[in-house]
């Protein structure tokens, strides 16, 4: 269902009672649009209007959208072990998803390139070597790196198939 801090938060945004945006979200919940809240269910949710059950609605959304990602980020830093108290309160308390990925934009996991690839496979002197001196043949001078069990097995038929399509 919905947590009672966002019901809260929500009716102080729509200048509503919480237990009238509790029975709006029920409402919604159980697949009532709008304007049909608006026009055939005023008396269960204390005459809110169509506007602010619009807003409700968007703001309910977010909220819950902010929610998910919340108990993500929160999953990705305690997996990390890098979880402390005072970050968990930090991320809890927020209500902006900007915020939200603010603070963890230091823990979020970084993306591998191909280069960061090869270099953690032991390729980094061969691309030296090719680089500082362009006469060796790249496939000669690969040779002594083609090692399957670091995932540099003989590629050439990939960059075949790469190539023809």
């Amino acid at each position: 269902m919905m947590n009672d801090s966002f019901c809260r938060i929500i009716a102080g945004e729509i200048q509503a009672r919480p237990e009238q945006v509790d029975a709006a979200v029920r409402l919604l919940d159980e697949g009532n649009t709008v304007p049909f809240i608006a026009r055939y269910r005023k008396e269960i949710t204390g005459g809110l209007d169509d506007t602010q059950l619009r807003n409700l609605e968007t703001r309910l959304s977010y909220l819950r959208e902010l929610e998910e990602r919340r108990q993500a980020i929160l999953k990705s830093i305690s997996e990390q072990g890098k979880l402390t108290d005072d970050l968990a309160k930090a991320i809890n308390a927020t209500l902006s998803k900007t915020e939200l990925e603010d603070l963890y934009l230091p823990y979020k996991p970084k993306r591998r390139t191909r280069g960061q690839i090869a270099i953690e496979a032991g390729l980094e002197p061969l691309a030296d070597l090719l680089w500082s001196d362009p006469s060796h043949t790249p496939e000669v001078a690969a040779a002594q790196y083609v090692d399957a069990d670091k995932g540099v097995a003989d590629t050439k038929a990939r960059w075949m198939a790469r190539a023809i399509s």
